[in-house]
This record gives structure tokens, C-alpha cells and sequence, in this order.
């Protein structure tokens, strides 16, 4: 694992395709090097296999244009924020360097996607603890800290323009064929009312988008106060 600008950190191999890879895209492009963090196998998955869903998340991590993404094995739908993933999460990070990191919204219906995000605060938190016993180089902790909301429905703090990178968004989705390709009747237990992911993604984004005049957008939330230095640019007209 090699230091980055920007780590993501999610419970299952594809939720941050389906949630902010868009804006991982964008923020490649300015120049930033990113990397990926799967906390599980996915190995609990209705469709696929571990070793398929392996193979996938390859892939996508080359549409995204990630160095590096690391797939934990810290239990699918048993996945708990314990002192023991606090600490080996913390070791990654302490590798990793990132100046951001991207989590799950902390409130969802999947009980892994809020973990994760409990999961990764306090692993934020201790990996920067100088008299913390663990590896992974010297102490270090982010500065920022994204909370990628498309899982649910809150109001985003800011809305990220993906419109020239939607296209490969799907494109990255659409690596994770074993979860997703064909109808999805099977796993509305995820999915509710939603017939093909492609077209519940696709409807979120662009709603996201119109909320600020773009085609496309993704959305964040953060838990402290946004700075603004120059009101007279902002962005979005307010009438």
C-alpha cells in the first residue's frame, strides 16, 4: 500500500461504485491519487461468489483509476466496530496517509454500511494516537472526512457535478455483473421498488444533478461546518 490523497472505505465490493465513484473519477483527473478499502469479501452476497466478486472489484478499480484496492476479510454481515478492526483498520490508514477519506453515511438499512462508517471514524481517530501499539509507520490522521449519503435519504451537505465521468460510473457498476446484471426481482429485499439497479442509480444522480443544474451529481455529507472565503462566487443561483 503506497500513501494517497484520497482513501474510500465501504463495507462490500461495489458500494463505492454505487455511491461515489463519480467523484473518484473527478478528483483523479485534478490530480489527486486515490485508493480503495473493501472491509469484507462480500462473501454473504445473494448472487456470485467470492472469488467472482474478487475478479469484479479488479476491474473496477481499473475503470476508476484507483492504485491500489484492498479487500479486508472482516466478515460479511457480521461486521462490527471492535477495538481489533479498530486497530487493523488504523494500520491501513496509517499506510495509506490519505488527507481524505469517504465513508458510508452512518445510517442505512444494511447494518455493515453504518458499521462501516463507526468503523471508520474511530479508526481515523486512533490511527493518528502516537502511543497506539500498531503498525503501519508514524501516527497520522485525515483531515477531512466525507460521508458518501446516496444510500439514504438525508440532505447532502454538498452535491459533486459527475456529468462527464456517468458514463464510466456505470461502467464501473457494470464490472460487478454477477450482483447486478439482468433483473434484480431476486434481491428487492435490498433494492425495494426498484427494478434494474442501472435505473435506481441513474434516477438518484440525476435528481442530485437537477438540485444544482448539472446533469449528474453525487452526494456528501460532513459533519462540521463548511468554510466559504468568497461569497460573491459561489456556485448555484439561490432564484
Amino acid at each position: 500500500m503506497e500513501s494517497i490523497d484520497i482513501l474510500t472505505i465501504a463495507a462490500h465490493p461495489d458500494d463505492i461504485e454505487l455511491t461515489c465513484s463519480g467523484t473518484l473519477m473527478k478528483m483523479l483527473d485534478r490530480g489527486y491519487s486515490l485508493g480503495i478499502l473493501d472491509l469484507t469479501q462480500g462473501e454473504m452476497g445473494t448472487r456470485g461468489t467470492q472469488e467472482i466478486r474478487a475478479q469484479e472489484a479488479e476491474a473496477a478499480r481499473a475503470v476508476i483509476g484507483a492504485r491500489f484496492r484492498e479487500r479486508l476479510n472482516l466478515g460479511d454481515s457480521r461486521l462490527t466496530a471492535s477495538i481489533e478492526n479498530r486497530f487493523a483498520l488504523a494500520e491501513k490508514i496509517r499506510l495509506a496517509r490519505p488527507k481524505t477519506v469517504i465513508l458510508p453515511y452512518w445510517e442505512g438499512r444494511h447494518p455493515d454500511h453504518y458499521t462501516a462508517a463507526t468503523l471508520g471514524y474511530e479508526a481515523c481517530y486512533a490511527a493518528g494516537l502516537k502511543r497506539l501499539p500498531i503498525a503501519g509507520g508514524e501516527p497520522h490522521r485525515p483531515k477531512k472526512i466525507l460521508y458518501a449519503s446516496m444510500y439514504w435519504e438525508v440532505r447532502p451537505s454538498f452535491l459533486i457535478d459527475i456529468s462527464p465521468y456517468f458514463a464510466r460510473k456505470i461502467q464501473a457498476i457494470n464490472c460487478f455483473a454477477s450482483q447486478f446484471a439482468g433483473d434484480l426481482r431476486d434481491v428487492t429485499e435490498l433494492y425495494p421498488a426498484w427494478g434494474k439497479l442501472i435505473d435506481r442509480i441513474t434516477t438518484q444522480c440525476k435528481y442530485f444533478g437537477h438540485l444544482i443544474g448539472v446533469n449528474y451529481a453525487e452526494p456528501f455529507v460532513v459533519k462540521e461546518l463548511m468554510a466559504v472565503d468568497d461569497i460573491v462566487t459561489l456556485a448555484v443561483p439561490s432564484i
